[in-house]
C-alpha cells in the first residue's frame, strides 16, 4: 500500500496535526533505529506542512547539536549548545518559537531564505536527545498550536525509537 502524506491545504491546522500523528505513527510502526524514524519523520513533516524550507533533526553528540536526517537545502552541521535558535532551545529544553529569526540575537544563518523557524527539543528520561528544527521563508509562520502538534509527534519519535546510545 503506497504511503500518502496529510492533505494540508483543506483542513485545519489540528486537524493537519492529526492526520499526521496518524501517519507517523504507521511509519514507525516496527521500527526502532532512531536515524531511520527521524529521517521518516523529516520527508512526513517537510512534504505535509506548508511553507516549509528546511525540516530536520540535530542529535547531541559531545555537548554539540550535529546534524541528522533533513530535508531541505545543505545545512550548518554542527551547533553549539546554547548557540543560535537550535542551541537555545537544546541548553533550555523548552520549545522555541522564532517569528524572525532577523531579529534573535545569535541566529546562525544556514540559509539565508529562512524567516521564521521553530525548535522543539527531544527528551527521555529528562536527557535531551536532540532537537527538531522547521524553518520557513515566512515570517511568523509557526504558533502555539505547531508547537503543540509538533511536541505531539516528537513524543511519538521518541517513544517509537531505540535511545540507548543517548540515554
Amino acid at each position: 500500500m503506497p504511503f500518502q502524506v496529510a492533505e494540508s491545504r483543506s483542513t485545519s491546522k489540528s486537524e493537519l496535526y492529526a492526520q499526521l500523528a496518524a501517519q507517523l505513527s504507521s511509519l514507525l510502526a516496527g521500527e526502532r533505529d532512531l536515524i531511520a524514524n527521524a529521517a521518516n519523520f523529516a520527508a512526513l513533516i517537510f512534504h505535509s506542512l506548508p511553507d516549509l524550507n528546511w525540516a530536520g533533526f540535530y542529535f547531541v553528540k559531545d555537548d554539540e547539536l550535529v546534524l541528522g536526517p533533513f530535508q531541505g537545502r545543505p545545512a550548518c552541521v554542527r551547533i553549539a549548545v546554547g548557540k543560535g535558535v537550535c542551541g537555545t532551545a537544546a541548553a533550555r529544553r523548552v520549545t522555541t518559537i522564532v517569528p524572525n529569526v532577523h531579529e534573535f540575537p545569535g541566529h546562525i544563518a544556514c540559509d539565508s531564505a529562512s524567516n521564521s523557524e521553530i525548535v522543539i527539543p527531544l527528551i527521555e528520561r529528562e536527557r535531551l536527545i536532540g532537537v527538531l528544527d522547521l524553518d520557513s521563508p515566512l515570517l511568523g509562520r509557526f504558533d502555539n498550536e505547531d508547537g503543540n502538534g509538533l511536541n505531539r509527534l516528537v513524543s511519538t519519535l521518541v517513544q517509537s525509537s531505540e535511545l540507548a546510545q543517548f540515554v
